[in-house]
């Protein structure tokens, strides 16, 4: 299934049947406040947008791309993007927003990618490492589906935030989960996340073949500061997310071999 219309009309499920991390059960809610809040509106996507630089031309796979906001802006900045999610709701939600123009699939990234070795130039996951375990598997798909050369750019939770959350605090060492509830629309949803120190991340993506090129903690959108008073101090002066850059190297090719 490929195309997010191949999905049932209905994009509502009932509360007693909401799962940890279903996002089929409030993508609308999810993606309504997506779109113009202080924290994904203002500062992780243009953060994402900014690592990404001129993407004109660039083959991008949108590795989690939810409703499709990143994937729009991708888009109208030349990129010609394919998206993946886990969640046949959300992929509806991005074709209403994406039209015919770009290719959806339904995958769950615990799995093999659905495209050849080396079919992008970039990958993009927003905000959606810290949903997996092991990184490892996903991690190896993405360096396959990039050509040499390629970048995968991702924003993850900030470890420093991860660890501070739970009293008392967790071995900062150790790679655990941790749960809470997301309210949309008076609605408790469960969401589960794991938390991996600093290291971890970057020995994860070593591990997988790829360079270290950037990492990066941004501050918000100007922008914001009028528009969101109250909140864009805090978030200006405390970490919130943490942000990577990383590239198959260019002789990966011939070193393959």
């Amino acid at each position: 299934m490929d195309r997010a219309t191949d999905v049932p009309e209905s994009l509502a499920q009932s509360a007693d049947s909401v799962r940890v991390n279903d996002y089929d059960s409030f993508a609308e809610a999810y993606s309504a406040e997506n779109e113009t809040n202080l924290v994904n509106a203002y500062y992780e996507r243009p953060g994402m947008l900014a690592l990404a630089g001129d993407v004109a031309g660039r083959r991008i796979l949108d590795a989690g791309c939810g409703s499709g906001s990143l994937s729009a802006a991708l888009r109208d900045r030349g990129a010609v993007v394919t998206g993946v999610d886990a969640s046949a709701v959300m992929l509806a939600l991005a074709r209403r927003r994406l039209g015919d123009g770009v290719a959806l699939h339904v995958v769950d990234l615990s799995d093999r990618l659905p495209f050849d070795d080396g079919a992008f130039d970039d990958v993009v996951a927003s905000l959606v490492l810290h949903y997996l375990e092991d990184w490892g598997p996903t991690l190896a798909e993405i360096r396959r589906v990039l050509r040499p050369g390629g970048r995968l750019i991702a924003s993850v939770d900030h470890p420093f935030v991860a660890y501070t959350i739970q009293d008392p605090r967790p071995d900062y060492s150790a790679t655990t989960s941790y749960t809470f509830d997301w309210t949309f629309n008076g609605q408790s949803v469960p969401m589960r996340f794991w938390r991996r120190p600093l290291h971890a991340m970057t020995d994860a993506f070593t591990t997988a073949g790829f360079r270290l090129s950037v990492i990066s903690e941004p501050q918000p959108d100007p922008a914001a500061r009028e528009l969101f008073p109250d909140e864009f101090h805090a978030l200006s002066t405390k970490t919130c997310f943490l942000f990577f850059v990383v590239e198959v190297p260019p002789s990966a090719a011939s070193s393959d071999e």
